[in-house]
């Protein structure tokens, strides 16, 4: 197996790491805005990537040309606190990003499986290969929902699958959620991942040895697969 092009950059504190993954995933959306006449980003929720929101949500560009959705969801409301689509609305909508086009992976059925049609048909209207997509990462190895234990996780960690979404339930994830499966994941022109702490950070120097349990760790299987330079933006 080829090895993986990862590049780690690692900051003093959480502005400084959002002022610069900003700055880069908007050159990546001009350039795809002056290519291609439009850009398409997927972003991952929870509260780390709010501050990187923030600050992207300033940068200067033809955000009427840009197409935002998330790289997973909980299967919640959007008026839920747990909600990732809140989160983004709240966090990166707002400013100059208030002009971007958000496409939402929940429906309002009572389940992932209900949605599943629907929320395919969003994704599968976007353009494609996405010109960034911004990954996270928890401390038991799970990005985007590839939850150790997840129903579907064995689905969704193919990298020749046919399906772009694949709903998720594992013992670490609470809600039910959906997931962008990692053949969809791996359509993009640049990925990043956002990460905070020594323990992830330790964590992810682990997957990528293959130390002890973290071998199964599925970002590890992800950085692998991976078939474009990923971009590590990590502070304490």
């Amino acid at each position: 197996m080829t090895q993986p092009d990862i590049t780690t950059h690692s900051f003093t504190d959480c502005q400084a790491q959002g002022s610069a993954l900003a700055e880069c995933i908007a050159e990546r959306l001009r350039e795809g805005v002056a290519a291609r006449g439009h850009a398409v980003l997927a972003v991952s929720g929870g509260s780390t990537p709010k501050v990187f929101f923030e600050h992207l949500s300033r940068e200067k560009l033809d955000w009427t040309k840009v197409w935002i959705t998330l790289v997973d969801e909980r299967w919640v409301a959007e008026s839920d606190p747990r909600s990732n689509a809140g989160m983004v609305k709240s966090f990166l909508l707002q400013h100059e990003a208030s002009a971007a086009t958000f496409v939402p992976l929940y429906a309002p059925t009572a389940t992932p499986e209900g949605g599943l049609s629907e929320v395919t048909t969003r994704i599968e209207a976007l353009p494609k290969p996405f010109d960034a997509i911004v990954l996270g990462m928890g401390e038991d190895g799970h990005t985007a929902s590839f939850f150790p234990g997840g129903d579907h996780l064995h689905d969704a960690l193919d990298p020749q699958g046919n399906a772009l979404l694949w709903p998720m339930r594992a013992p670490g994830a609470g809600e039910p959620r959906i997931t962008l499966g990692l053949s969809a994941l791996l359509r993009t022109r640049t990925l990043f991942l956002l990460i905070t702490g020594y323990v992830k950070r330790d964590l992810l120097a682990d997957a990528r040895l293959g130390l002890g349990a973290a071998r199964h760790y599925p970002i590890r299987t992800v950085l692998n697969q991976a078939n474009v330079p990923v971009s590590v933006y990590w502070c304490p």
